[in-house]
């Protein structure tokens, strides 16, 4: 973590971690590149058992150099700069984070309330850097999400398999009309869906859109030749022939389809 990144983080940890209802602060892994990135963010996740400060109050400790606060609605995200480095600290209450632990862990027949949403959430909540922690809850958290069973897995690989299979069957029907709008949109969406559908296959939380690409090539279930095809799929462009992309695309999906 940079010299700079760092001081900001002590210094909202000790803000927020004097609130008794705070339970635990997370760093999210945006905030580890340098912060001339163009995708460095310092976010933070807040996780509270009781009532936190009122948006007025909490944008007035924050400090006198904040500029551009803004807030939800429902006191879930604050935003803001502290010059040129934008902060976000994400409030979360326990009691949800637990029920959706829950329903992934012993409520499976729930699990459709958390199938569209994905496994981002767990994904900050298993990987961020503890910061504070005024209990072990984070830690008991955390195991938990370690022994999360097949069927969890199994259940989320197939709601993302319909979904990649919908895409690739939009992108066909948009090679066939030429409609390269809708082209470019079931491109993206096939090959999200298709890099979920390997996540769940390695029992691996999704990451941030940005970490996909590395991160599914990192994972030690791939289908044969997959970053060679992969590549080939991002390296065709929008004027190119639609139908190899699509042809390719369905190369993709068969492969992951059989694992």
């Amino acid at each position: 973590m940079k010299y700079k990144t760092s001081v900001l983080v002590e210094r909202f940890a000790g803000i927020l971690s004097q609130w008794p209802g705070v339970e635990c602060i997370t760093l999210n892994e945006a905030a580890l590149p340098d912060t001339l990135d163009p995708y460095f963010a310092l976010i933070l996740d807040v996780f509270c058992s009781g009532p936190i400060p009122g948006v007025q109050e909490r944008c007035r400790v924050y400090g006198g150099d904040v500029a551009a606060f803004e807030s939800s609605g429902q006191n879930e995200k604050d935003r803001f700069l502290i010059g040129d480095i934008p902060v976000r600290l994400e409030y979360k209450l326990i009691e949800k984070t637990e029920e959706l632990v829950s329903i992934a862990d012993t409520k499976l027949d729930s699990l459709w309330l958390i199938k569209d949403s994905g496994t981002y959430g767990f994904y900050r909540l298993a990987n961020g850097e503890i910061v504070f922690s005024r209990s072990n809850w984070i830690h008991d958290i955390r195991k938990r999400l370690t022994r999360i069973g097949d069927a969890f897995w199994e259940n989320m690989r197939g709601a993302a398999q319909s979904k990649m299979e919908h895409f690739l069957s939009d992108l066909g029907a948009a090679s066939f009309q030429g409609d390269e709008f809708h082209y470019l949109i079931a491109s993206a969406g096939f090959i999200k869906t298709a890099c979920l559908v390997l996540f769940c296959i390695n029992r691996h939380f999704e990451p941030s859109h940005r970490a996909y690409y590395k991160q599914a090539l990192e994972l030690p279930v791939l289908p044969v030749s997959f970053r060679a095809k992969l590549e080939n799929f991002l390296g065709i462009g929008a004027g190119e022939a639609m139908e190899r992309k699509f042809a390719l695309a369905t190369l993709i999906a068969r492969d992951i389809v059989v694992l």
